[in-house]
């Protein structure tokens, strides 16, 4: 009998996610713990409250759960260490969790990646990265499962009751941006992969874009794990400097919500800093994000197009469908799937039953995921590698994707190319 053939790791993405939405479906409720505390005493009491041990305990579970399906699926052999190394892991993610829980980083809006990533940063750099941990650091499984979950949250309804201004900003912005930064990581001397990865962070959304990217370029995990971590580290002086400035500057809370959702690259970002512009204005800005969400589908397909074809191997003959297909990155695939059934397909009483159950895996895969980065990553590689010039390319571009996006904001929610909506 022939031996089966290892799924790739894109198609173990969507069938964990899918997996998880059914299992959902069906009844039952995986929650990130919650914590609000502004003292000692508050925080012992909700660490040893009965709910928020099951659910840790539940969802390390499911991660467990997920990882030895994941393995199976993948071809890989399973190892006494896993649920240690799992462990591990899940207590990085959960400390991080209980850190955004303090009253005063929660008012701040700084997500629980960021402290994962900071963690994991921390041991990697201080006390070394131990041998037993490696093989459950999934980097990419993690984020791609939870990029498919992502989906979920995408209502096109929603999208379309805000009208095409949200979307019109977002190609506009996207393109200009997109070729800019190219352009510029060019002149940087950065290679393709960089260039690529880049670009499409900057321009659309981020971390997704990045990981999308990556996907449909088949990068290099260490370039994407860079930029992954510029992206994360940089919107932070975004989202705190970004609504003082649109204050300063007199702004209407339609063209500073677009504006703040344009630029910041991470959406627990976008939703801190639209909420101190007021609740207008966070409408606005989420539109705006999830309008470049749409587009990351879109993107991810003709990139990898591109890519095919601009890579081939000289005197080779064009590369067909095949190419492409084996090129695209399917967890992008499961991404849209998922958004079309929720938007569809369940019925909206549904949708709102599980959403919340599914943006919390989410968050925990997302968690793990930034923690792997972080135990990956040496602190001083971010902006020390190839001297620094990716991290400067970013930096610029970011800086010129404000100023485009603040213009685009004016034009088209300020009331200048139509009316005020």
């Amino acid at each position: 009998m022939q031996e089966r053939k290892p799924l790739h790791e894109d198609w173990v993405a969507v069938i964990l996610a899918f997996a998880s939405i059914v299992l959902i479906l069906v009844g039952l409720h995986p929650a990130m713990p919650k914590f609000s505390w502004s003292s000692g005493g508050e925080l012992m009491e909700q660490l040893g409250n009965g709910s928020n041990l099951s659910r840790m305990g539940g969802l390390f579970l499911w991660m467990l759960g997920s990882l030895v399906a994941a393995f199976l699926l993948g071809g890989k052999k399973l190892s006494g260490g896993l649920a240690t190394g799992l462990l591990a892991i899940m207590i990085i993610s959960m400390f991080a969790q209980v850190i955004t829980g303090n009253t005063w980083v929660r008012d701040l809006g700084i997500e629980i990646v960021l402290f994962s990533l900071l963690l994991g940063l921390f041991i990697s750099n201080v006390t070394g990265l131990p041998e037993w941990i490696k093989p459950v650091l999934q980097t990419e499984l993690f984020i791609k499962t939870g990029l498919v979950l992502l989906g979920a949250g995408i209502i096109f309804q929603e999208i379309l009751k805000g009208g095409g201004l949200g979307v019109l900003q977002s190609v506009v912005v996207v393109f200009t941006v997109w070729y800019t930064t190219f352009w510029l990581c060019k002149k940087f001397g950065l290679d393709d992969e960089f260039r690529m990865m880049i670009s499409s962070a900057v321009s659309i959304c981020g971390v997704s874009a990045a990981i999308a990217t990556s996907g449909a370029i088949e990068g290099d995990n260490k370039k994407l794990s860079h930029v992954i971590s510029l992206v994360l580290i940089v919107a932070i002086p975004m989202m705190i400097f970004m609504p003082y400035i649109a204050k300063w500057m007199g702004m209407t809370p339609e063209v500073a919500g677009a504006w703040l959702g344009g630029t910041i690259d991470t959406s627990g970002a976008v939703v801190a800093a639209g909420t101190m512009l007021g609740e207008e204005a966070l409408k606005y800005a989420t539109l705006v994000k999830f309008s470049q969400n749409v587009l990351l589908g879109v993107a991810a397909f003709f990139i990898s197009i591109w890519w095919t074809y601009s890579k081939k191997e000289t005197n080779q003959p064009k590369p067909g469908l095949r190419t492409i297909w084996d090129r695209f990155p399917k967890f992008v695939l499961g991404f849209v799937l998922v958004s079309l059934v929720f938007s569809f397909i369940l019925p909206p009483d549904t949708v709102k039953a599980v959403k919340g159950n599914i943006k919390d895996l989410q968050t925990c895969f997302f968690a793990l995921a930034f923690a792997c980065i972080g135990l990956e990553t040496r602190f001083t590689d971010i902006f020390k590698m190839e001297n620094g010039r990716p991290a400067m390319a970013f930096i610029i571009a970011q800086l010129f994707n404000i100023l485009v996006t603040l213009a685009m904001a004016y034009l088209i929610f300020g009331g200048v190319l139509f009316g005020k909506p």
